[in-house]
């Protein structure tokens, strides 16, 4: 496994790491709780010290089941957790109100079965609640102990300088990956001002694993289809076009084409860590497995190269 120190916090996080939305069991097919913790505990011990996780994923059981994975071996894992967004009757919201979030930290304290969470983020802006007083608020909770460093999720860099002012930012969490580059700005001034990024949808919904001959129908409760862009048209037949191409590299390595996606992903300088979902311990070891190899730098161009003559019309 690879390591990458998070921004200015001096902590070590691995290059790839897991990502638990799928193990709420509301959002990506149905999984038992029994396979979700061994996935988990799989993922410590291939060396993966960083598990994200979210109250918005399954109603805060994904937070449960994670707690139940660390039990014993908290100290052997960065937990990172979320607060502002919240699911009731099927519909999300955003809530990022000082008193909402006073109670969610609570709740995912008692979820996640522990006094304390590594990574706190806001999960998603709330245009309701002045940014100002939620920060006040986060400022006033970190200093009782209860979460050691602070982040955001899906915010923009105007939001990221007016946070910074008040307080440090150490974590930023966009959506990045081969197929998703609407945050580069974000990613770019994060790695100007010493802020660790861990990126999600590594895999675009598993299109980068190569598995989608077909565009696929999912079925309801999925979240795939509504959640990533990449599943229609224009961007599926350019999502077809890049894959063939970046299969043929995949080939040259021997590896599967989902460890070329994390790699590029974990190889870019300015991306701390590459948030990956599993189901099974089977996934979660082939995306660990990433880490045993790298891409050349002519490759990472040669990829670039691709991507931008495909999705953007220009050559490199």
């Amino acid at each position: 496994m690879r390591y990458k120190e998070l921004g200015n916090t001096g902590e070590k996080v691995s290059a790839v790491a897991l990502g638990t939305w799928a193990l709420g069991n509301d959002a990506w097919g149905s999984v038992q709780d029994e396979e979700s913790i061994r996935t988990i505990r799989k993922a410590m011990d291939l060396g993966i010290n960083l598990i994200d996780t979210a109250p918005a994923y399954g109603v805060g059981h994904s937070e449960e089941v994670v707690g139940k994975a660390i039990e014993g071996r908290r100290h052997d894992v960065l937990v990172s957790t979320k607060c502002g967004t919240v699911k009731k009757d099927g519909v999300r919201s955003r809530n990022l109100k000082p008193e909402a979030i006073r109670q969610e930290l609570e709740d995912s304290l008692r979820r996640l079965n522990t006094d304390y969470i590594d990574i706190y983020l806001l999960h998603w802006p709330d245009p309701n609640t002045p940014l100002e007083d939620t920060i006040e608020e986060i400022v006033k909770l970190k200093k009782t102990g209860k979460f050691r460093y602070f982040g955001v999720s899906n915010f923009d860099v105007e939001a990221l300088e007016r946070i910074s002012t008040i307080t440090p930012v150490d974590c930023f969490q966009p959506h990045y990956s081969l197929l998703s580059r609407n945050r580069m700005a974000e990613i770019e001034y994060c790695h100007q001002h010493g802020i660790g990024v861990t990126s999600y949808g590594s895999l675009a919904g598993g299109i980068l694993t190569g598995k989608f001959r077909e565009k696929p129908v999912f079925s309801p409760g999925d979240n795939r289809s509504s959640f990533y862009p990449f599943f229609e048209e224009p961007l599926w037949s350019k999502s077809v076009e890049l894959i063939s191409a970046l299969q043929k590299i995949a080939d040259d390595y021997g590896k599967p084409l989902s460890q070329l996606a994390l790699n590029f992903a974990s190889q870019n300088e300015m991306i701390t860590s590459t948030l990956v979902g599993a189901k099974t311990p089977a996934q979660v070891s082939e995306n660990a497995a990433s880490c045993d190899w790298m891409l050349s730098p002519e490759d990472m161009v040669r990829i670039e190269g691709l991507y931008q003559k495909i999705f953007t019309g220009t050559v490199r």
